[in-house]
């Protein structure tokens, strides 16, 4: 039998960033409590500030019955001349039964004892209770709190709970408190509970009493009052999708308002403005024609007549946070930019202050500088090459400064952007500033990169100094865990390196690098560096391996050979091709293959080797455009290679002609070599 069940957990307002990390488990947190009560069945969940609410439009009042099987000891162990040892009488207790009732069963080509029963299904009603616990319990929003007198904890206080299956209320206690056909309406309707007869009458009283229940159609909701305010007011409404989503999380009712503040405080910086409206009153900024505008969107979460009083209680709110923020800039403007107050913040134990930082990265970019000196040359001609080092050195030196400022002490997602506003307003050369607001880049998977290669290292210097000064004490990723984002660092190098085009070898620009740092094992770094590259290209695996096999260790090279191959190998016909080469590959598996394997043609006596020679010897005489070009030109060496191997002894007893012959193969295995080791590839 079947009937509906709705179980609502309610709550003091949930902290919605908390609650939304935790959301994409719920769900299977609750399937899997109701499998594992042989209970299975489709659900919703639904959610607001105040609720959380699990629906089955048909839910099973009664487990099914079932059987289950129990396997004993071999009857030679079992029994001895007929009587049953402690060992069989203690699987007939476990069983529940007498010895009579055991029987005889064949597994794993022995007789064994073996009993079946059949277990009846459990009342629903009966283990309702404990799988709500089951679930509350198992929900992790990170930190949770004790209220009153109790024990047990959770992330907001549980004030009622609610357990309905068809028209009767299943009663339980938890947390406190006792199960009840009661729940409560939005705030400003009332503070009473009301009462529902059924489970399916508690979405029509709940809707009736201002509350709407499914986070999909507040959504709807806010979405559709965005559009009739850009319709209304000939604005645009920017919809951040994470501020979007807790809004939804953080009401019951949703209205979105337009508010407004003096234009006055457009003189902050655009970032200031929408990062005090998003991260401190969860408000959308406005703009008219790609402008931020002198307007904002709050989502109100009250059921009102007169909204224009919630609209002038949130544009007092908003005054007084640019009010600050505009008393922060003028005095950062005053104040200027300086790093010498950097030495009085420690960076690291072991790593010194962040000045100290400052100054490893300082050696770095004069490094890189150094390195890529007639393309920074060629990209600044207005300067000279001292006076870009120089330049270089003070984009370094003076990139943490606005840690300093009082702006970035009070919003710390700014460091760096407002770096490049301070130096802007000071008249500051604009690579200068331009590198000062680039040099975390990238910051996220989805990220744009530095625009120029003069914040490109110091975008590099920054991300290799933490990287190498980490490994130095010994503060290496384990597992899944990554506290210093080391992985994050080296995507970004990575990232980097590629979009400018720029030659940085993995091996020899690394070592070159550490060896300022104190000294740790170099192979560690350069070993984690490398397996970063099979999860930054979506390839087959084994094409990775292949290329770092090769010994390739510059970036850009590493990339245009691993998607060269990864090309070939996606074709629909490489895998009959790939046959012969694979061939070639374990021939020289029990060889000493030498980089230059000598190839006498004064030892050829077959018409084969010969014509093998000639075509691989005019293969790898051209120079290619491309490693793609290179590799077909390899790959198409299939026919002559098929036809040695069908028509050659390799291993003849001629002992100069063999080795000759190996030296040939070996030549071809070479020669791929050079691009990637083709043993390594697995298809």
């Amino acid at each position: 039998m079947i009937k509906p069940l709705l179980i609502e957990i309610g709550v003091e307002e949930l902290p919605a960033i908390p609650f939304l990390k935790e959301l994409p488990h719920i769900e299977t947190l609750w399937l899997d409590i109701l499998e594992k009560n042989a209970l299975a069945c489709a659900f919703n969940f639904y959610y607001t500030p105040r609720r959380l609410v699990l629906w089955h439009e048909a839910f099973p009042t009664q487990q099914n019955e079932r059987e289950e099987e129990f396997f004993g000891a071999p009857l030679s162990v079992a029994l001895k001349e007929g009587v049953p040892t402690p060992a069989a009488l203690g699987f007939a207790k476990k069983c529940g039964v007498d010895f009579s009732e055991i029987s005889r069963a064949m597994k794993e080509g022995k007789e064994v004892l073996y009993y079946k029963k059949t277990i009846a299904g459990q009342s629903s009603k009966n283990l309702l209770q404990a799988m709500v616990e089951q679930f509350i319990k198992g929900l992790n929003f990170g930190k949770s709190m004790r209220w009153g007198f109790l024990e047990e904890h959770f992330i907001r206080p549980i004030r009622w709970i609610g357990c309905m299956m068809g028209d009767e209320h299943v009663p339980f206690s938890l947390f406190g408190v006792e199960s009840t056909p009661f729940s409560y309406p939005h705030r400003t309707i009332s503070y009473e509970p009301f009462a529902y007869m059924f489970a399916g009458d508690y979405f029509e009283r709940l809707a009736e009493r201002g509350v709407v229940l499914y986070p999909t159609k507040r959504e709807e909701i806010i979405l559709n009052d965005f559009k009739a305010i850009e319709a209304k007011e000939g604005v645009h409404i920017e919809i951040d999708e994470d501020l979007l989503a807790e809004v939804v999380a953080i009401t019951e009712h949703p209205k979105a308002l337009i508010g407004s503040f003096e234009e006055r405080f457009l003189r902050l910086p655009p970032e200031v403005i929408i990062t005090s409206m998003k991260e401190n009153q969860r408000y959308f900024p406005v703009f008219k024609e790609g402008k931020l505008t002198s307007r904002f969107i709050v989502v109100s979460n009250a059921i009102s007549d007169d909204y224009d009083l919630i609209v002038r209680g949130n544009e007092k709110v908003l005054r007084a946070r640019l009010s600050d923020a505009l008393f922060f800039l003028d005095n950062d403007l005053k104040n200027g930019l300086h790093y010498e107050g950097l030495k009085d913040i420690t960076y690291l134990d072991g790593l010194g202050s962040l000045l100290d930082k400052e100054l490893r990265e300082k050696a770095i970019a004069t490094y890189l500088t150094n390195k890529y000196q007639s393309t920074l040359l060629s990209q600044n001609t207005r300067l000279t090459f001292e006076r870009l080092q120089a330049l270089m050195d003070k984009s370094v030196m003076y990139s943490k400064s606005d840690l300093l400022s009082e702006m970035v002490y009070e919003f710390t997602e700014l460091q760096g952007l407002m770096g490049y506003y301070y130096a802007t307003a000071m008249g500051e050369d604009e690579l200068f500033a331009l590198a000062l607001k680039e040099q975390y880049l990238p910051n996220s998977e989805e990220s744009v990169l530095p625009s120029t290669l003069f914040s490109a290292i110091v975008a590099l210097s920054y991300k290799l100094d933490s990287l190498i000064a980490l490994f130095s004490i010994d503060k290496i990723p384990t597992g899944n865990k990554d506290p210093y984002a080391l992985r994050r660092a080296v995507n970004g190098i990575v990232k980097i390196v590629l979009n400018q085009g720029i030659a940085f070898d993995i091996k020899n620009d690394l070592f070159a690098l550490s060896q300022s740092y104190k000294s740790f094992d170099f192979n560690v770094l350069e070993t984690f560096f490398l397996e970063r590259m099979y999860q930054f290209f979506d390839v087959n695996p084994s094409i990775i391996t292949a290329v770092i096999s090769s010994g390739e260790r510059e970036i850009v090279k590493m990339s245009q050979k691993i998607k060269a191959l990864s090309s070939i190998v996606q074709d629909d016909g490489f895998k009959e091709m790939f046959s012969t080469f694979k061939r070639v590959a374990n021939i020289i598996k029990n060889m000493d293959v030498k980089e230059q394997a000598l190839v006498d043609e004064t030892l050829f006596d077959s018409t084969y080797e010969k014509e093998l020679y000639a075509a691989f010897t005019a293969v790898v005489s051209k120079n290619y455009a491309s490693f793609e070009e290179n590799l077909d030109a390899l790959f198409a060496l299939k026919p002559q290679i098929d036809a040695f191997f069908n028509n050659v002894m390799v291993n003849t007893e001629d002992v100069n002609v063999r080795a000759n012959r190996h030296n040939l193969i070996a030549s071809i295995y070479n020669a791929f070599k050079a691009i990637a080791d083709i043993k390594e590839i697995s298809i």
